[in-house]
């Protein structure tokens, strides 16, 4: 991160209980270090203003490598109601003058600085909404203007996140290409994980495929 004075804040969701993966999928080993921290060192350089991460199920475990990272870590007790519960606390939890919020998930150590200063540049054209494509498809992270906060607060529910708040207001979302600059594999079994470890090119340098 770059402590940008922009007004633009990160919001990391790392409050899933990783069922599928068997334990703490976020705190399991990826290329030498937990998977959280590898996401989070691809976030270097991002242009935001601060980071905030909505834990969860092993808060504990995780606290001290958010902190690690300048990462400020905010705890969901709802975590277990679904995924928007977590986006919904983490916009509570920034910073009083935010004026957007980039939402990224923790399990995708792919998705680093390249898409989020995508995103906001979007957002300084004019975009309200800001969500990434790879192959034309929707994925994370995705951008919110303050502006629609408080239909978030309204509409978001379970476990959809923001899938059908952006489906049922199109006219609210640019869509980025970040296709080259991030890849949207994401970790839910030990099996992903493996797979995303054969993704590092010469160096450890990521190699995107697409």
């Amino acid at each position: 991160m770059t402590d940008a004075p922009n007004g633009v804040a990160a919001i990391l969701l790392a409050a899933g209980a990783g069922s599928r993966f068997g334990g703490d999928k976020l705190l399991a080993p990826f290329d030498g270090r937990p998977l959280i921290e590898a996401t989070l060192e691809n976030l270097r350089g991002a242009p935001i203003e601060e980071a905030v991460a909505v834990l969860g199920s092993d808060a504990g475990g995780l606290r001290g490598i958010c902190a690690s990272h300048g990462v400020r870590a905010v705890e969901n007790p709802g975590w277990h109601r679904g995924q928007s519960t977590s986006v919904l606390a983490g916009l509570r939890a920034v910073r009083a003058g935010t004026r957007a919020a980039v939402v990224l998930l923790a399990d995708q150590p792919f998705v680093g600085a390249g898409a989020v200063e995508r995103l906001v540049t979007a957002f300084e054209e004019g975009a309200e909404v800001a969500v990434a494509t790879y192959g034309g498809r929707r994925r994370n992270p995705v951008l919110f203007s303050r502006s629609v906060w408080p239909l978030l607060e309204e509409e978001l529910s379970g476990d959809e996140g923001a899938r059908g708040l952006l489906q049922r207001r199109p006219g609210l979302v640019v869509e980025v290409p970040c296709d080259g600059v991030a890849h949207p594999a994401d970790v839910d079994t030990r099996g992903d994980l493996r797979r995303l470890g054969k993704m590092r090119g010469p160096g450890g340098a990521y190699k995107i495929r697409r």
